[in-house]
Formats: C-alpha cells, sequence, structure tokens
C-alpha cells in the first residue's frame, strides 16, 4: 500500500537519505561526483532543508510504500506571485521505480495546486534526466530551457516544463 503525507520538519533526514541514494543513479551519468556532492550539500543539507520550508514556502511530501519511505517532493504555491505551482524536487529510490510512486507523488502535487486555484505545474530538469520522458508521459510540455549558475563553476542545465491544470 502506498501512502503519502506532508513531512514535518522531524523527517528531513528521511528526505536527506533518500536524496543521498538517488542523485548519484539518477545524476552520476551527467554530473561530476564533486559537482553533485557540492549540490547534495547546498540544497540537502539540514539547514538548507528546514529553510526551504520555513522561509521559502516549499512543502515536502514522502511518499510510503510497504512501511518504507521511497519517495519525496516538494512543491510551492503561487510561485513567484502567478498561479503556477512550481515542483521543486521529485525523487524516487532506484529499489521503487516502476512502483508508480513518482506517478502518486505527482498526482497529489497537481491536485494539490488544482485545490489551490492555480492554472499551471512547472518544474525544471535537467535535460539530459531520463525523467523528461516520464514527464511528458505524465501531460508536461518543455516551454523553455534555463543555464542556472549555482557557484563554484557549476550550472543546471534545464529543461522548462508546465502542465495545464
Amino acid at each position: 500500500m502506498l501512502t503519502i503525507t506532508t513531512a514535518t520538519p522531524e523527517q528531513v533526514h528521511i528526505i536527506r537519505e533518500i536524496a543521498h541514494a538517488t542523485w548519484p543513479v539518477t545524476f552520476g551519468h551527467i554530473l561530476t561526483a564533486e559537482q553533485i556532492a557540492y549540490m547534495l550539500n547546498m540544497m540537502y543539507s539540514e539547514a538548507s532543508l528546514l529553510d526551504q520550508v520555513r522561509n521559502k514556502n516549499h512543502v515536502f511530501l514522502l511518499a510510503r510504500a510497504d512501511g518504507v519511505f521511497g519517495g519525496y517532493a516538494s512543491y510551492e504555491l503561487n510561485y513567484q506571485g502567478k498561479p503556477v505551482s512550481k515542483l521543486h524536487k521529485i525523487y524516487v529510490l532506484p529499489q521503487m521505480q516502476g512502483k508508480n510512486v513518482g506517478k502518486a507523488l505527482l498526482d497529489e502535487v497537481a491536485a494539490i495546486a488544482r485545490n489551490a486555484g492555480m492554472k499551471y505545474l512547472s518544474l525544471n530538469v535537467n535535460r539530459r534526466n531520463n525523467a523528461v520522458g516520464f514527464y511528458e508521459r505524465q501531460g508536461f510540455v518543455k516551454v523553455g530551457e534555463e543555464d542556472i549558475d549555482i557557484g563554484h563553476g557549476y550550472f543546471m542545465n534545464d529543461a522548462v516544463m508546465q502542465m495545464t491544470l
């Protein structure tokens, strides 16, 4: 059975554990080990995660299947003051992929956004990430590209994708 709950501040360690287990698999063929380590530290330290929740209006959801936390998503309503929900993060443990955990998380975020009156769900994804196909199958379309300087000479080379709610 799959359940999705809103993460509490006391559960940020679960998000960190899933991130550290998924990122090398997800990005190992795209980014250097050094960039992965840099980005994990920048975005997934306990302080950064708590800042995202407390100061940036990010909400984290945790997916639990058969008693195991297998994935998470984070989103923000009214992104940049517009009727847009931004999906900031969505990751599923490699051993949980193919079990509809990612789809369930995405569907939950879309339902929350729709119920809040949002018109679109938007996300950024590395242009070389295999997840691009997953998002397209869920109804997202590419609406642009961004190269975001994240410091230390690293860039996020993203496709911007959007789905009408």
